[in-house]
């Protein structure tokens, strides 16, 4: 049974990085002066670079594993040196759930589900 868990702080770098491999430079990612008049007030993260760090967690368990499906949710935003709570526990075999938390407030970052094949 697969059950990870890490705390990881994302950087600005982390979502300046994220921008440049993905091509999403969109400015509430990018750019703090813009954000700075947003209701968010600061920049948030790709929802996919949650997923990529959860992803990292998975193959750093187990290379060999690949993906069929996912199902995700971003239901609140991830902020630059906020620390998160990065989890992912086998369900049922082959099933994942995903989870990125805010260590600061507990609101949920990304939640969600992965099919795999072992």
């Amino acid at each position: 049974m697969i059950d990870l868990q890490e705390r990881w702080m994302p950087t600005q770098d982390d979502f300046d990085a994220f921008a440049r491999v993905s091509g999403d430079d969109n400015a509430i990612h990018v750019d703090p002066d813009f954000c700075a008049n947003t209701t968010f007030g600061r920049t948030v993260s790709h929802g996919m670079l949650l997923y990529a760090k959860l992803w990292g967690m998975l193959k750093k368990h187990d290379p060999s594993l690949t993906t069929s499906s996912q199902s995700l949710m971003f239901p609140n935003p991830a902020f630059a040196g906020e620390a998160l709570d990065l989890s992912v526990k086998q369900e049922a075999h082959g099933r994942l759930k995903m989870r990125a938390v805010r260590v600061a407030d507990g609101a949920e970052c990304l939640i969600g589900e992965a099919e795999i094949r072992c």
